[in-house]
């Protein structure tokens, strides 16, 4: 059974989540990180059984690092995960902002690659950190030779220099090869950088690429890298994530203040743990639809785009689309004054022209101008209407210039 195909947009339109709230019952969105999906079998099953035990405290135990374990192991096979070297954190972005307490300190750069998941730069500006750019290739992809001069410069304002990885990435969709990520630590090492590398999409990689976990490379022993269910079991609501360090970074986990593991939800772990333990054969199916769903959004772009670009995304739902060659522009934008609701561009005039909610471009800083992001993780009728629409609006825009 596709997941993807359970629900009804009326069905959805219940839903009181952020992706479903923001904006008017007549738009369509396909914008935030969330799946149109119900929730996997063996995870509601597992919370079932909390809630009718009153088993609502706080979490404990190991399972959810072993239940990791277990599915790195099977997944990718990957026998890195040392339980003793990881640690509960609340949700994969708080996890790297504690990282980052841990080994940098105020006004310390971090070096990130946009366009990247827009909350970073906040984040990481919050945190009192300063951001550094290494824009992605025109490819999309890794651009080692601006990672080596990015990390250049950082390490010339400080010894303790971050590189924030997004692996996979987001918003391009692109899974970072073992090659590119064997050159991000020869990097690393040459220049004094340490890598936290954002995995959260990890299990999401679909037919034609394979996902490399960055602890798994060699030269990544002073790394950690972030890990949870909420992308791919739709568990955004339920909150807990995993730390991981590598073998050199052991010393650096043990320093991390025991309240943090504090902030993850008791029926978050269950859940995660669930996921990673029980979830594959549904994670399976999920996989069969959104590689079902790409193919779709690509021949929905073909023909009722023309002249807009696709990035074919290689992991995640998420999907990148140049709207530059259709006129479509937008101050650059920082990416840490921007917040994921912004609107400019392209996905300002689909929303008042299509009635359909995309992320906007210049929200994931350099390069995003004139871009969109499209989640594609609903059912094919949605995709199908909100592309149509799209295309219709295009039509009109074009026709007034004319």
């Amino acid at each position: 059974m596709n997941p993807l195909t359970e629900l009804t947009l009326a069905q959805l339109q219940q839903r009181t989540s952020v992706k479903w709230r923001t904006y008017a019952a007549d738009v369509l969105p396909l914008w935030v990180a969330e799946m149109d999906v119900p929730l996997a079998p063996p995870i509601a099953a597992r919370l079932k059984r909390a809630i009718d035990l009153g088993d609502t405290g706080y979490p404990a135990g190991n399972d959810y690092a072993e239940a990791f374990r277990e599915f790195a192991a099977a997944r990718w096979s990957w026998d890195g995960v040392e339980p003793d070297r990881v640690a509960l954190v609340p949700d994969v972005m708080l996890g790297m902002v504690e990282t980052l307490r841990l080994i940098t300190g105020p006004g310390d750069p971090v070096v990130v690659t946009p366009p990247v998941y827009a909350p970073i730069f906040a984040f990481i500006e919050h945190a009192d950190r300063k951001v550094l750019t290494a824009p992605l290739g025109d490819d999309g992809r890794l651009d080692l030779n601006a990672l080596d001069d990015a990390f250049q410069r950082a390490r010339s304002q400080s010894e303790h220099t971050v590189f924030l990885l997004c692996n996979p990435h987001n918003p391009t969709g692109t899974v970072h090869t073992r090659q590119e990520l064997e050159g991000v630590a020869v990097l690393a090492r040459r220049h004094g950088v340490r890598v936290i590398s954002d995995e959260i999409h990890a299990p999401l990689v679909l037919p034609g690429a394979s996902f490399t976990p960055y602890l798994s490379v060699a030269g990544s022993e002073d790394a950690f890298s972030l890990v949870s269910a909420s992308k791919a079991w739709n568990l955004a609501g339920l909150k807990a994530a995993l730390l991981l360090a590598g073998p050199a970074a052991a010393s650096d986990l043990a320093r991390l203040p025991e309240e943090v593991s504090h902030g993850a939800s008791h029926l978050g772990v269950l859940a995660h743990t669930a996921a990673f333990r029980e979830g594959r054969p549904w994670l399976e199916s999920l996989l069969t639809g959104l590689n079902h769903n790409r193919a779709l959004l690509e021949g929905l772009v073909a023909e009722h785009l023309p002249g807009a670009a696709l990035v074919r995304p290689e992991g995640t739902y998420l999907a990148w689309l140049n709207f530059r060659a259709l006129g479509f522009d937008e101050a650059a934008g920082n990416g840490g004054l921007a917040v994921v609701t912004d609107l400019a561009g392209p996905a300002r005039f689909f929303l008042d022209n299509a009635r359909v909610a995309l992320s906007s471009g210049h929200v994931f800083g350099r390069g995003g101008a004139g871009h969109a992001r499209i989640n594609y993780a609903t059912h094919a009728d949605i995709l199908t209407v909100a592309v149509q629409r799209m295309g219709r609006a295009l039509s009109e825009r074009r026709a007034s210039a004319s």
